[in-house]
């Protein structure tokens, strides 16, 4: 298939940098900072011009998380669009240097609405078909998370908040894409469980245009074969395969919906 997809990419948990306007505020870790992020996922699923768009970002999710409303703030929700601690509940800030409303402000005019404007303008002016929220997952949740009770979860979620961002019969086609693609078992691949569609893809999803959020296990790529947990740093050839894995995804869901 030699034509541009009809599908938009979001990778909102990509970037891996600190707000400057926050300096002299922090006290998280490099490693605290990493475990909270999504990583690699934008070499993972950043299929460049294969695709009309991809929106990504360059601040790391601790410190802005795109994937969260506006009302979605600390104390409320200490992993919410500004957080207070990590997933992990370690602390960003130093004690007393959380952002304050005038610094929250600024973070969010900055970093989260330009995202979204973007997100909203490709929405209106691109002949989208398909539009995906791409994420990881940690092979055993975190305690904060909605199945942190359980032991290990699937290798891939694919989720449509039940059926209301895109039809049943799409998302169980891109599930035997994924399956076909990444040759995993198809009972490998759980549809809204754990997770059921985050922010973006309730607040854009079939309206009109079809939205699923993606999560693949950090199994694929961050086990010893591939990452080394003292440096953090990982087998680009891997992260190669999985970006080619995930183009033939896409290929092939189109090649079956006839586009």
């Amino acid at each position: 298939m030699s034509k541009t997809l009809p599908v938009l990419l979001s990778i909102p948990h990509g970037g891996t940098k600190r707000p400057p306007e926050l300096d002299g505020h922090l006290c998280i870790t490099e490693k605290d900072q990493f475990d909270d992020s999504d990583p690699f996922v934008v070499e993972m699923y950043d299929v460049g011009s294969m695709v009309q768009k991809v929106i990504k970002t360059d601040i790391a999710r601790a410190f802005v998380d795109l994937n969260r409303s506006l009302q979605d703030l600390p104390p409320t929700n200490p992993d919410g669009l500004i957080k207070s601690m990590t997933c992990y509940q370690k602390p960003i800030y130093l004690e007393g240097k959380s952002p304050d409303d005038s610094l929250t402000k600024l973070i969010i005019d900055t970093y989260y609405k330009p995202y979204h404007r973007e997100i909203q303008k490709s929405i209106r002016e691109l002949d989208l078909q398909l539009c995906l929220d791409c994420h990881s997952m940690a092979e055993i949740a975190p305690e904060i998370s909605p199945d942190g009770n359980k032991k290990k979860r699937p290798l891939f979620c694919l989720s449509n908040q039940d059926g209301k961002t895109s039809s049943a019969e799409m998302i169980e086609l891109l599930a035997d894409c994924v399956s076909d693609s990444f040759s995993i078992d198809k009972n490998d691949i759980s549809l809204n469980d754990p997770f059921k569609g985050g922010h973006i893809t309730r607040t854009y999803g079939g309206n009109p245009i079809p939205w699923i959020q993606i999560e693949m296990n950090r199994s694929l790529y961050m086990s010893e074969e591939w990452f080394d947990h003292d440096t953090l740093t990982i087998d680009k050839k891997r992260l190669d395969e999985l970006n080619h894995m995930f183009e033939r995804t896409l290929v092939q869901f189109f090649n079956k919906i006839n586009y």
